[in-house]
């Protein structure tokens, strides 16, 4: 398992300017792989737009208590991003204002930023629908000062959504680090002891799955199936959706690829996979990614690539919401992973 982020390492990988020209050459620029430009011409989808904005998702830093082999934002403990108290305020205005009905907050880990709860509190308040947090879970554990977040989420009606890699402590260990998965059973049974999770709750309780080796993920509907059966005759737990989600060729996870040799196979994989009928719904068309800095993206994986949005308003504190729907969205070989099989994105499958 790294222990240490790539950034931290001094990995060439680590800038994004790498990532990109790799993304562009090698199989695609040689020719026997189409690039994505091309595939979503064929079906009059290039260049490809936005629609009704429906999410905005804010990665409040990439401080993070966890050094995931596949973690395409690169979060680990060295990271010392963090999105400061100026441009959460920012943000909220942006939120009192918008026409998108979901917040959904992300990292690293969120909740290791010291203005997490003053600001779920002052979010809260704006009346958002779908007011999201994507946990690692193992945070609830890692400290005795994280140990009231199920009940912090529950008194806000936050939507909890949790990474787990497998209902199995081996696959789940090797792909986060040994200790993960006891501490995860830990804190999900902590919060279905506050009502998340449990049948006919309003308290959602979703999970994340994505595969830890080069190889795509099988139906989420199976594995959903799957998963809650282990879980709840192994452990008790009981959730409400599980997502299945690609992991994109970016930062660690693009790292792994390259050094066991699974670049290739894997890009193969994914063009193979491709599925036209999921490009109208890639979450890029319904989400604008705000950075801890305040910088807007098309997507989480876009800003990971520091692929800013193509507008004039590039920054939260420009933030105008028309403008930015009239825009072109930023593409590159990435998005196959968006669009392989029944598709991915945050929210699961984007497949009709």
């Amino acid at each position: 398992m790294a222990t240490k982020s790539l950034k931290a390492k001094g990995n060439e990988l680590a800038q994004t300017n790498k990532q990109l020209d790799i993304l562009k050459g090698g199989l695609f620029a040689d020719g026997e792989l189409p690039f994505f430009k091309d595939k979503i011409s064929e079906i009059g989808h290039f260049p490809l737009r936005p629609k009704k904005l429906e999410i905005l998702q804010l990665n409040l830093g990439y401080m993070c208590n966890q050094v995931c082999e596949h973690c395409h934002v690169d979060a680990g403990p060295d990271r010392k991003e963090i999105m400061t108290r100026e441009t959460m305020s920012q943000c909220l205005e942006v939120i009192k204002n918008t026409g998108a009905h979901t917040l959904d907050l992300t990292g690293g880990a969120p909740e290791m930023n010291p203005d997490f709860e003053w600001f779920v509190e002052q979010a809260a308040e704006a009346g958002i629908k779908d007011f999201i947090v994507r946990s690692n879970l193992t945070i609830i554990r890692a400290n005795k000062k994280y140990h009231h977040l199920p009940d912090f989420f529950k008194e806000h009606n936050v939507h909890v959504i949790s990474s787990m890699p497998h209902w199995t402590r081996g696959k789940t260990d090797k792909q986060r680090g040994e200790g993960v998965f006891d501490k995860s059973i830990k804190a999900l049974q902590e919060l279905n002891k506050r009502g998340y999770g449990m049948p006919g709750s309003s308290l959602r309780l979703d999970l994340v799955y994505n595969p830890s080796g080069a190889y795509l993920p099988g139906d989420q509907m199976a594995m959903e199936k799957d998963f809650k059966k282990a879980l709840d005759e192994d452990f008790g737990i009981q959730f409400h959706n599980l997502f299945a989600i690609t992991n994109l060729p970016i930062a660690r996870f693009l790292d792994y690829l390259i050094a066991s040799e699974n670049y290739d196979d894997y890009m193969y994989a994914l063009v193979d996979a491709y599925n036209p009928a999921a490009v109208a719904n890639v979450m890029c068309t319904n989400t604008i990614s705000i950075s801890w800095d305040g910088w807007l993206y098309d997507c989480d994986f876009n800003q990971m690539l520091d692929l800013k949005v193509a507008s004039k308003v590039k920054h939260i504190k420009d933030y105008n919401e028309d403008i930015l729907n009239d825009r072109n969205i930023i593409i590159s070989q990435h998005c196959y992973g968006c669009t392989a099989g029944a598709g991915s994105s945050c929210q699961g499958v984007v497949a009709p």
